[in-house]
């Protein structure tokens, strides 16, 4: 079964776990001064246009055109000269879980250095938390992802590292989000310590038989102290054999061989990509052919600035990959150890100040780009066709996502076409 067709298997969640409504009727977005289309019929790398409309007719995108050509509707939102934008796809977060490592974070502000270890510990905790606490978890911070513009996010299991755990993380992160990923190869767990080819063993077997049907994607920390090239590869091969799409954790601790394996299978994704030689920048730049469809597909770098920002470890140089003419996607990493922020905004303005993007393409890799990771075509954009999945800023123009860091700036979100609930 390929990524695209499991879209159509279920209702799309909203924020509270039932399915997302759709508006009915139509809705008309009128007065707005500057949107984001990322299509090419606007101008520059976001697809600008100024003084126009938007209808949006049965939860989708149904027109767009100047302002003074607007169509009647059955309901109007002014937004009052200022920017519209597409919602933003997070397309890397591990919302599944339990416990606090608050801790963690001060002795690493204190200078002990970043190993990834911790997860053992949010491990336990998850597997101690009943299916209520988790969903509660991922119920809040998929509502404080909602507020800041995010209307569609990727989930991730991996914090229960047992068959029964992995396949209860994966059912509940799918009441919230049709783009969920098995994530059982995070870290060997401790009872697993000396046998770690065991421990391949389950996840390519009976873990991935309980989860397979919760998922849409598989997912492998292919990184020192968590799993080398050749578990990565052999438990990546058995999830597409099941029908998942592939994505892949590389290079955030150092260099290594995960970017390679990624483009190697044709992932949607290889995230972090903070390491990166020179090979790995030139394959991330070519394509690969699809081997169910024949098409040409590209492997997306998803950036998780949020990650450096609280292991202060060294940011990606996403300027090296732009130039190259990688895609880049930017997401939150939203997890309770590394990078606990559920706040696009924040990792938009972190790309720009430390990884040399530009406002414009941060804001394109927040939207296009994280939709390109998850390889949606109904997301990112707001055009005839698309979903009508937007947020209206308190500001002129995308550029003060960047330009005023640490500031609300969503006055409204809708999502499906229904305007969810406003910024407090």
């Amino acid at each position: 079964m390929s990524p695209d067709a499991w879209s159509h298997r279920v209702a799309r969640p909203g924020p509270g776990g039932r399915p997302a409504p759709r508006a009915t009727g139509s809705l008309l977005v009128d007065n707005i001064g500057e949107l984001v289309t990322n299509s090419p019929a606007g101008v520059g790398p976001l697809g600008l246009r100024r003084d126009v409309a938007l209808l949006v007719e049965d939860g989708e995108v149904a027109w767009v055109g100047p302002a003074r050509d607007a169509p009647a509707a059955d309901r109007r939102i002014d937004a009052e000269g200022a920017a519209v934008l597409p919602g933003f796809v997070d397309s890397h977060a591990h919302l599944v879980f339990a416990g606090d490592r608050a801790a963690e974070f001060a002795a690493r502000m204190a200078g002990e250095p970043y190993t990834g270890g911790g997860i053992r510990t949010t491990v336990g905790a998850t597997r101690a938390a009943s299916d209520d606490e988790l969903r509660a978890t991922v119920r809040r911070l998929r509502g404080e992802a909602m507020r800041q513009g995010t209307t569609t996010i990727e989930i991730k299991s991996g914090y229960g590292l047992t068959v029964a755990d992995e396949a209860r993380s994966l059912r509940i992160a799918a009441e919230f989000s049709d783009d969920t990923t098995f994530l059982g190869a995070h870290v060997v767990p401790a009872e697993y310590a000396d046998r770690p080819d065991d421990y391949v063993g389950v996840v390519c077997g009976p873990m991935l038989a309980a989860a397979a049907p919760y998922a849409r994607w598989i997912d492998v920390f292919c990184e020192r102290g968590a799993f080398d090239v050749d578990h990565a590869r052999a438990i990546l091969a058995c999830g597409q054999a099941v029908g998942l799409g592939v994505r892949v954790h590389a290079n955030q601790l150092g260099p290594g061989p995960g970017v390679q394996l990624g483009v190697e299978l044709g992932a949607a994704s290889v995230d972090h990509c903070t390491h990166l030689s020179d090979a790995d920048v030139d394959a991330l730049a070519s394509t690969t052919v699809d081997r169910t469809s024949g098409a040409e597909t590209t492997t997306v770098a998803t950036l998780l600035p949020g990650a450096e920002f609280s292991t202060r470890s060294p940011y990606p140089d996403a300027r090296r990959l732009l130039d190259a003419g990688v895609t880049v996607a930017l997401a939150t990493d939203c997890n309770p150890g590394s990078s606990y922020t559920s706040s696009m905004p924040f990792c938009i303005a972190l790309a720009v100040r430390e990884m040399r993007m530009t406002p414009a393409e941060a804001v394109r890799a927040a939207t296009a780009g994280g939709a390109a990771a998850l390889r949606r075509r109904d997301v990112g954009r707001l055009e005839p066709g698309a979903r009508a999945d937007l947020m209206i800023l308190d500001a002129p123009s995308h550029l003060h996502l960047a330009y005023r860091p640490g500031v609300p700036l969503i006055r409204q979100v809708l999502h499906n076409g229904v305007p969810q609930c406003r910024p407090s």
